[in-house]
């Protein structure tokens, strides 16, 4: 655990961490636009100076915490497929999914809004393995798991998106209703 002082000659055992931490703590509570470098400074006792050592600039840091997003989603979906039937693993990683975005909504937008590595969703991390690895459960050729990912991630996203914007009501039964492996892929299965 780190402790935060306000004293300069404080030293952190691991600031990038401990500005990473502060960074997901403010977005629980503020907006993307409202988070600077010298405020997260601030928050963990040190210069803004030795903040600029780990992230030179605010899109640095951005990106960093949207890592940090994306990866912690993918554990929401592998503890959901996890718990899951077999059969339903794919299906609960979809739902792990929009309840992840809910839960963390500042953070999603900013994966999936401002960040390269939202954009990268078929990249290099597991969140994408995981949906490329279902993907080809269903799929007969490559063209098809392209087509399968993209089916799988516009719904949980469509899904996640229009609870978030408050066109349809963040229902937990509405989302396992959408996200039903019985219906998703019925014509692949």
């Amino acid at each position: 655990m780190i402790t935060v002082s306000t004293s300069k000659s404080y030293h952190h055992g691991d600031l990038r961490a401990a500005l990473l931490d502060a960074g997901l703590k403010a977005l629980e509570t503020r907006d993307i636009a409202e988070l600077s470098l010298r405020q997260l400074a601030r928050e963990t006792g040190v210069s803004p100076t030795a903040v600029y050592r780990h992230f030179p600039d605010k899109n640095a840091l951005m990106q960093a915490l949207a890592e940090a997003g994306i990866a912690e989603m993918a554990r929401w979906q592998r503890d959901a497929a996890l718990a899951a039937e077999p059969d339903q693993a794919f299906a609960a990683t979809g739902r792990a999914y929009v309840r992840w975005a809910l839960a963390n909504p500042a953070l999603f937008k900013l994966v999936f809004g401002h960040c390269a590595v939202g954009r990268e969703v078929f990249g290099d991390n597991e969140a994408s393995e995981m949906l490329r690895g279902y993907a080809q459960t269903f799929a007969q050729s490559a063209d098809e798991v392209q087509r399968f990912m993209f089916q799988a991630w516009a719904v949980a996203h469509g899904l996640a998106m229009l609870m978030l914007d408050g066109q349809l009501p963040a229902d937990e039964a509405l989302i396992d209703r959408v996200i039903d492996a019985k219906t998703l892929f019925r014509a692949a299965a």
